[in-house]
This record gives structure tokens, sequence and C-alpha cells, in this order.
């Protein structure tokens, strides 16, 4: 593999992540200039890119939109706990290679002929999506989602395929990508990954977008919705996530709510909490986050108002009747 000479081209660095952003606007994703940045070079120097970050901050959006935007293959790998190799990389279709023998042992004159390399050979091969990956012959972005559910044990078969772009299978010996695939693979920070992962990939922390920005990302994604409604509804969102909630809405989950809301003919946020209260299953997804969040508290957070938590008012009660 070799690295591509960037001089080469007459089109600048930043002319490329300037043209990079736009492909990305137009396929849904909106990236602010570091991530660009980041994507960029990852691209431009044939590096994996590590992406980290809460859920739902856009992490495997990106990499949707990054295929989208390239009209790239899109090749995913769900990543959980117990992964192996024969669902991850490759597997031998057993069923195809039995039928093989029992052909060729019925006609006596190739029975003889028979060894352990005719039905060990890449035709007898099921591709999993590393392996699919690394045979594309056209542009491929591989994602490897929540790499941090695998088991470690997975990490150190990955540091091959992630450093090389090649899969080595015993069998048969060492096939290697013919097409460079770009490789993004996202973690939410369920567990530390390991440094040898890490030092192979270029890292990028992906946070909660702005009050700006994600108003940007909802209005291109629902340019029908009311502006007022946009406006007021992320602000919400904005002030809901300083909340101590055990499960913290995304952006995902703020395009479902501006969405329902839409739907109900909401043209703003509407002045009677029950009408907010019956629309919160777009935001809040445990029972916890969702009993704690009665109609007063949801008007002070509309209002902008910082919210006194269970413990903290029970503070503030002992402080008045001392």
């Amino acid at each position: 593999m070799t690295t591509p000479d960037l001089s080469a081209t007459a089109v600048t660095p930043a002319e490329q992540e300037r043209l990079l952003r736009e492909r990305l606007q137009r396929s849904g994703y909106l990236a602010d200039a570091d991530l660009a940045t980041t994507v960029w070079l990852a691209s431009a120097l044939q590096r994996p890119l590590l992406l980290e970050g809460d859920a739902g901050v856009g992490k495997t959006a990106l990499a949707t939109a990054l295929a989208q935007s390239q009209n790239a293959t899109l090749v995913r790998l769900q990543c959980f706990e117990g992964l192996d190799l024969a669902q991850a990389a490759y597997e031998w279709n057993y069923g195809r290679q039995l039928m093989a023998i029992r052909m060729s042992e019925s006609d006596k004159a190739s029975a003889s002929r028979v060894r352990e390399s005719d039905v060990f050979s890449r035709e007898y091969l099921l591709e999993r999506p590393l392996l699919r990956a690394i045979s594309q012959s056209g542009p491929c972005v591989l994602l490897i989602d929540e790499i941090d559910r695998a088991d470690e044990a997975f990490e150190a078969f990955l540091l091959e395929v992630l450093a090389e772009y090649q899969i080595t299978v015993p069998e048969i010996g060492t096939i290697r990508a013919t097409h460079i695939p770009q490789v993004i693979l996202t973690s939410n920070g369920t567990r530390e990954l390991s440094d040898a992962l890490r030092r192979r990939c270029l890292y990028h922390y992906l946070d909660y977008p702005t009050l700006a920005r994600e108003i940007a990302i909802v209005k291109s994604a629902l340019p029908e919705a009311d502006t007022r409604l946009v406006e007021d509804a992320v602000q919400f969102v904005q002030r809901l996530r300083r909340e101590d909630l055990a499960k913290i809405p995304g952006i995902a989950e703020t395009l479902d709510w501006v969405r329902a809301l839409f739907e109900l003919r909401h043209s703003q946020l509407p002045e009677d909490m029950s009408a907010v209260l019956g629309t919160l299953g777009c935001l809040l997804k445990t029972r916890e986050d969702r009993f704690v969040m009665g109609a007063e508290r949801l008007r002070q957070l509309v209002e902008g108002r910082r919210t006194v938590g269970v413990a903290e008012n029970a503070n503030e009660q002992a402080k008045v009747a001392a």
C-alpha cells in the first residue's frame, strides 16, 4: 500500500476539504471544519478513522453520508459481544465443499484427483463484511460500528485489516485489497479500546452539536417545519441534555421530536405542557427519565430556567428550615 502524493493534484487541500463538506451536506450531513479535515486526512493518508462519542451524535450517519457522497459501496460490520472471525471476515461454505467432494467421488475417473486444495480455494469462501470490503473493485466505505461492544480479542484480529488492508486465510494465504476502502470505526466509549488499535487510526471525538449547528441540521432534514418550531425545539433539547438523565437524547431524537410536533400541526412549542408530555417518548427512552420529567419541570426548561434536581431541592429546603 502506497501513500498518495498529495502535491500531485491541482486542487489544494483546503479546496478538497470544502468540496468534501459540500458533498456531505448534499447527502444530508452537516460536518464542521474539524471533522471535515479529519475525514479528508483519513482518506488522503489511507488510514482508518476512529470516531468516538456518545450515542446519537452522528457517528454512524457520517459513514452512511460519506458512502453516498462518493457513490461508494457501504459495507457495515455491526459489532457485538462474542463477534468472531466467521461472522466478521469469512467462513467456508461447508455445504458446497461437501457437495463437490461427493460429486467427485461419484465420478471414478476423477476421484483420484480430489485434493484438499480443490475445496479450500477462494470460490468456496463465503465473504463476510471485512473480506467483502477489501474485495471491492471500486470505492468502498467500511463501517465497523460500535467496536467497543466487541471483545478485546476481536481487536487483535482487526489489526491486520486496519494496518495492511489484508486478511490472512491459513488454507489459501493472504488476500490483499485491490481497492483500499475508507474505514470508519465508531465507539460509544462503553469500554477502553487497546492502544494498538488506536495507533492504527486517526481519531476524532464527535460531541453533541452546538445550538446553531443542530438548528441547521434539523432545518436541512425537515425544511417544511416552521423555523420558530425548530429553534424552540432545539433550544429545549439542548437544555434537556444538561439534565441528569440516564439516556441523553441525540440528534436522531431531536429530529424525531420535531417531526412529531410538525405532524401534530404545531408551528412552535405548545404552551400546554400536557401536549409536550405526550410527545416525550421521542426524546426520553427510559422509565426513570420519563418519570422525573413532569409538567412543571418541562415548563422550566421551555422557559430556559435552570431545573433544580431532587437532591438539590431537598438541600435548599433543609437550608430554609434551618
